[in-house]
């Protein structure tokens, strides 16, 4: 079982920045292939951005050129530095770890956009 615990969130007015930190137990991290998700109020949960062990990233159109995900495997973390932020960017943000057939969530981190 891999636990995954997010860090970073809170209240930051528009045009701001935020870093969120997902670190992960255990010692196949650099094995794994990390996401961060969102999910806002009323809205399903929708993929923010994901890296690949190879350090492959991808991202949501809606946070490209402003969001960047990125990992440290020394320190079993994965960052999602946020810049630019919008209110549209309020929601609880969760990051995933892939592995083969497993798939763990963390328990989330609550962004929110606002003046």
């Amino acid at each position: 079982q891999v636990q995954l615990v997010e860090s970073g969130g809170g209240l930051v007015q528009p045009g701001g920045s935020l870093r969120l930190s997902c670190v992960a137990s255990g010692s196949m991290f650099r094995f794994y292939a990390m996401g961060w998700y969102r999910q806002a109020p009323g809205k399903q949960r929708e993929l923010v951005a994901t890296i690949t062990s190879g350090r492959i990233t991808n991202y949501a159109d809606s946070v490209q050129g402003r969001f960047t995900i990125s990992r440290d495997n020394a320190k079993n973390t994965v960052y999602l530095q946020m810049n630019s932020l919008k209110p549209e960017d309020t929601a609880v943000y969760s990051c995933n770890a892939e592995y083969l057939k497993y798939v763990y969530w963390g328990q989330g981190a609550q962004v929110t956009v606002s003046s």
